[in-house]
């Protein structure tokens, strides 16, 4: 057979080929689930965030951010502790009703 035919010759699907499966398994770090309690605070800073700063975009950007007045990134310290919490939401509180005025 000319060598120059079986590299334009499509492969014949009848031939069993080896398919290699990948897992992202090995490259997925570990995380642990947060607690109920650290859950809800999460939600409830993000949800108060969302509706007395404007919506989602200024939310996000002012709970992602560093703040050093409440020592760290407000949307960990509120996930944190309920003290953390009480301080993010009085952070977000006036900076609502500074948007306002």
């Amino acid at each position: 057979m000319n060598p120059d035919i079986r590299k334009t010759q499509k492969p014949c699907l009848a031939e069993p080929t080896a398919i290699k499966r990948r897992s992202n398994l090995v490259f997925r770090p570990r995380r642990v689930p947060l607690a109920p309690d650290a859950a809800r605070r999460q939600g409830n800073i993000s949800q108060l965030a969302f509706l007395l700063l404007g919506g989602r975009d200024p939310a996000v950007a002012f709970l992602n951010a560093e703040n050093s007045e409440l020592g760290g990134r407000p949307l960990a310290v509120a996930t944190a502790s309920a003290e953390g919490y009480a301080q993010v939401a009085a952070a977000v509180r006036a900076r609502g009703i500074e948007a306002l005025t």
